[in-house]
C-alpha cells in the first residue's frame, strides 16, 4: 500500500472511488444480467458512470446490457486483470480507470494482481518483491548509539537468528545478555544496559510491548546514548509487537527489521526440519496447517492465534516421552496434552477448539502408524513419507508443491476468493486512512434524498405498550417494545449527529472532532464510529448499512401494525438473544416447564414463507450459509459451487426431535465471527448453534469452517 501511494499521479476522485466504490442507496437502473452480475457490482458500475471517463457505461450506443457476454469473460476468467475490456473501454481508460472496472467486477484480484502490476510499471519490480531478511546488513547500518528493533509478527521468533548471528560475531558467553520484559524487570534491564555500555557487550530486551510503564525510562536511556559513553562494540537489540505505546523517538532513530513467518506449507515444514532434525514429519505437518489456516481469516480461525515454534517443541517432547515409556501409544493422553494444553491453551474460542481437536485427530490416530502411505489431504498429494534419513525427509519436503491448494486444509477452493477479497478490503481501508478523510469518495448514486430526510420518526413506545402490553402468556410483546426502544436510541443518535453536522457546516456550531470524524466517514462511505457504538454489529458500508437499518425499522413497524408475524426475520433484531429467550419463555409457560430445562431443535423447511405460525416454536428466515450450500431437495448441507460465496435461505425452524447425523453449526451476526463477552453474558457476535443435516461426516464441515451468518458485508 505504501508504494501504491508513492506512484500516485491520478485524479483524486477516481482514486477515492477505487477505495470506496462510491456511496449510494437504491439504484434506479436494473441489473442487465443477474444470472452472473452481482447487484453490488452493477451498483458500483452505475455509480462509476457518473465520472466523465465512464460516462455511457450503463446507457450508450454500446451499453453494458447488450455486451454482457464480453463483460462476463472478465468475471469468469482466472486472470481477469489480463482480459482486455470490451471496446471502446479498452482504448479510452487509463490504468487506474481499468482498475476501477476490475474492482467492480472482480475485486478479489485487485491487490494481488492489478495493484502489483500497477506498481511494477510505475516504480519497478523491486518494489513488489520483499527483500530477504539480512541481519548482517542491518547490523552494518547501526552503531553503539543506534538501537536495532525487531518488529515481531505472529509465528516468527527472531531470537534463534540473533543468537546464531551473535555466535558468528563472537559475542557469546558473557558478551550477550537477554531478558524478557515484564512486571519488575525494568531495573534489571537498566542495569544490563549500563553494563553493556561500559563493557561493550550486546543487550537484548524482548517483548517491549509488555512493559508499557517502563517505556518512558527506556526512551530516556536511549536519548542519553552518545559515542563518549557507549563502547563501540555495544549494541542494544529490542523486540516488540506493534504498539502505540512504543517510544516514537526510538523508532525514528533505530534500525527497524521484521521477519514474518514462512508462508506456505512447504516453507513452514522446511523451516521446522532445518531448525531441528529430530522433529517427526506428521506433527510438523499439523503445526504448519494450524499456522497457515489463519491466512483464510474467519474461515480458518475465528480468532488468529500466534501458534509458534515453542508449541511445536513442547508437544514433540511430550510425544517422544509417551512413545518411549509406553508399549502402546496413549492417543487419548497425547491428544489432551497437545489439543487442550499446548496448542489448545492459546485457543479462547469454543468453535476454534472444536476445529483444533478435529484437525489433531487426523494426526493422532493408529492409521498413521499402520498405513505406510497415510494421506493428509483428499487429493493424496500430501502424505506421510516412508521411513528414511534426515536428508530423505528434506528432499521429500522440497518436492512438495510450492503453493498449496485449500483442499489440504479441508477447505473449499472458494476460500482463496474470500481471502483475496479480505486482503483487498484491508488494503483499501489502509489507503483511506492515509487520505485523512478530507476528500470526497466520488459519485453518490443514491438519489437526491439525504440520510436525514429518509429517516423515519421514532417509534411511539407508549402506543406500543398499549397495543402490546406485558402479558404472561405472550413474551413477544415485551420483545417488540424493547426492540423499538433500542432502535429509537440509534435513530436519535443518527438524527442528532446529522443535524449538528449540518449546523457545523453552516458555521452555527463548532465543528468538533466527533463531527469532523462523522463527516470523514460519510465521505468515504463508512459507518461513523459514534453510530457504530450505538448500533447492532454490522460490517456493511454506509449505503448498505442504511438500507439494512431501514429494513429493520420496517420489520418492527409491520409487526406493530399487522400483529405478530408468522415468520420472524431473525437477522432483523437488534438483540437476537432476547427474541430466542422470548420464544422459549412462551413454550415454558404454556407447558409449565422450567425454562432452564429447555433447548432449541431445528429443521430447515424447503419453502420460503408460511401463512401460519407453528403451534410450538417459531419460524425464522434471513440466514446466510457461509462455506457451503443447502440442498433443498435432499435437506442436507452440500459443497459450494465455484465463485458462489454465500447462499441466502429461509431457514424456517421449529422444535423437533434431535437427529443423529447433524452438523452443529454456529450462527454469527457478522462474518467477522469473533466477538467479545458483553455485560449480559452473551458474545457480541455469536447467536446460537443450529443442527443441520448432512450426508458427510461432520468433521468435513468443521474443517471447512461452515457457519451461518445473519448478514453479509455488502
Amino acid at each position: 500500500s505504501f508504494y501504491f501511494i508513492l506512484c500516485q499521479n491520478i485524479e483524486q476522485q477516481e482514486f477515492m472511488f477505487l477505495l470506496t466504490g462510491g456511496v449510494g442507496l437504491k439504484n434506479k437502473y436494473k441489473n442487465p444480467d443477474p444470472s452472473w452480475l452481482q447487484d453490488k457490482s452493477w451498483d458500483e458500475l452505475c455509480r462509476a458512470s457518473d465520472f466523465p471517463a465512464f460516462r455511457g457505461l450503463r446507457y450508450s450506443k454500446n451499453p453494458l446490457v447488450r455486451i454482457s457476454p464480453e463483460w462476463r469473460k472478465i468475471y469468469d476468467s482466472k486472470e481477469p486483470h489480463s482480459v482486455p475490456l470490451p471496446k471502446p473501454w479498452d482504448k479510452t481508460l487509463n490504468a487506474l480507470q481499468k482498475m476501477i472496472i476490475l474492482r467492480c467486477l472482480r475485486s478479489d484480484k485487485v491487490k494481488r494482481h492489478a495493484i502489483m502490476i500497477f506498481v511494477t510499471d510505475k516504480l519497478g519490480k523491486k518494489f513488489v518483491e520483499p527483500p530477504p531478511f539480512d541481519l548482517t546488513k542491518s547490523y552494518l547500518d547501526s552503531n553503539s548509539t543506534i538501537p536495532l528493533i525487531f518488529v515481531l509478527s505472529p509465528g516468527a521468533d527472531p531470537m534463534s537468528s540473533l543468537l546464531k548471528f551473535a555466535n558468528d560475531k563472537n559475542m557469546v558467553a558473557n558478551k550477550f545478555q537477554a531478558i524478557s520484559l515484564g512486571q519488575g524487570q525494568g531495573p534489571i534491564a537498566t542495569k544490563m544496559i549500563r553494563e553493556g555500555m561500559e563493557e561493550g557487550t550486546w543487550v537484548c530486551l524482548q517483548n517491549c510491548h509488555l512493559a508499557v510503564s517502563w517505556m518512558p525510562m527506556l526512551e530516556k536511556i536511549c536519548e542519553e546514548f552518545n559515542s563518549e559513553t557507549c563502547h563501540p562494540l555495544f549494541r542494544l537489540w529490542l523486540t516488540s509487537y506493534p504498539s502505540p505505546k512504543f517510544p516514537v523517538t526510538i523508532l525514528q532513530n533505530g534500525v527497524k527489521m521484521t521477519n514474518e513467518s514462512p508462508t506456505g506449507l512447504r516453507l513452514n515444514l522446511l523451516q521446522s526440519y532445518l531448525s531441528d532434525p529430530f522433529y517427526p514429519s506428521c506433527f510438523c505437518f499439523f503445526h504448519a496447517l494450524v499456522q497457515e489456516r489463519k491466512k483464510f481469516g474467519p474461515l480458518g480461525w475465528n480468532i488468529p492465534y500466534g501458534f509458534n515454534e515453542s508449541d511445536l517443541r513442547i508437544s514433540i517432547r511430550q510425544l517422544q516421552l509417551f512413545i518411549n515409556e509406553y508399549d502402546h501409544v496413549p492417543f487419548e493422553a497425547i491428544s489432551y496434552l497437545t489439543g487442550e494444553c499446548n496448542y489448545g491453551g492459546r485457543v479462547t474460542d469454543d468453535w476454534d477448539r472444536r476445529l483444533l481437536l478435529t484437525m489433531l485427530d487426523d494426526f493422532y490416530n493408529p492409521d498413521i502408524i499402520e498405513n505406510p502411505r497415510y494421506t493428509f489431504s483428499p487429493s493424496g498429494n500430501y502424505y506421510s513419507p516412508p521411513k528414511g534419513t534426515y536428508e530423505d525427509y528434506i528432499e521429500f519436503i522440497k518436492s512438495l508443491p510450492f503453493s498449496q491448494q485449500p483442499e489440504v486444509f479441508g477447505l473449499h477452493e472458494n476460500v482463496d476468493i474470500s481471502k483475496d477479497l479480505q486482503q483487498t478490503k484491508l488494503l483499501f481501508e489502509s489507503l483511506i486512512l492515509t487520505q485523512g478523510g478530507s476528500t470526497q469518495g466520488g459519485s453518490s448514486g443514491g438519489g437526491d434524498n439525504t440520510l436525514y430526510e429518509i429517516l423515519p420518526n421514532d417509534f411511539d413506545i407508549e402506543a406500543s405498550l398499549l397495543k402490546y402490553p406485558v402479558r404472561y402468556e405472550e413474551s413477544m410483546n415485551t420483545v417488540l417494545v424493547q426492540e423499538m426502544e433500542r432502535f429509537n436510541n440509534l435513530i436519535r443518535t443518527i438524527r442528532t449527529t446529522l443535524i449538528n453536522l449540518k449546523k457545523a457546516i453552516k458555521g452555527l456550531v463548532v465543528m468538533d472532532s466527533e463531527l469532523e470524524a462523522l463527516s470523514g466517514s460519510l465521505l468515504v462511505g463508512k459507518v461513523a464510529e459514534n453510530w457504530a457504538n450505538r448500533s447492532y454489529p454490522s460490517l456493511k458500508p454506509l449505503g448498505s448499512y442504511i438500507l439494512d437499518f431501514l429494513a429493520r425499522l420496517k420489520f418492527l413497524q409491520d409487526w406493530y401494525e399487522s400483529g405478530k408475524p408468522s415468520v420472524f426475520w431473525l437477522s432483523g433484531f437488534y438483540f437476537t438473544q432476547a427474541f430466542l429467550t422470548g420464544a422459549m419463555q412462551n413454550y415454558a409457560r404454556k407447558y409449565t416447564i422450567p425454562i432452564d430445562l429447555l433447548g432449541y431443535e431445528f429443521q430447515v423447511i424447503p419453502k420460503d414463507t408460511a401463512d401460519t405460525a407453528p403451534e410450538d416454536g417459531v419460524y425464522i428466515h434471513g440466514l446466510f450459509l457461509d462455506g457451503a450450500r443447502w440442498d433443498r431437495a435432499k435437506s442436507v448441507i452440500k459443497i459450494f459451487k465455484l465463485k458462489k460465496l454465500f447462499l441466502k435461505h429461509a431457514f424456517l425452524c421449529a422444535q423437533i426431535k434431535r437427529k443423529s447425523n447433524a452438523y452443529v453449526c454456529p450462527l454469527y451476526k457478522t462474518s467477522e465471527r469473533k466477538g467479545t463477552l458483553s455485560t449480559t453474558g452473551h458474545s457480541t457476535n455469536f447467536v446460537i448453534a443450529l443442527l443441520l443435516e448432512t450426508d458427510k461426516p461432520v468433521q468435513h464441515w468443521i474443517k471447512r469452517g461452515v457457519a451461518l451468518l445473519c448478514q453479509l458485508d455488502d
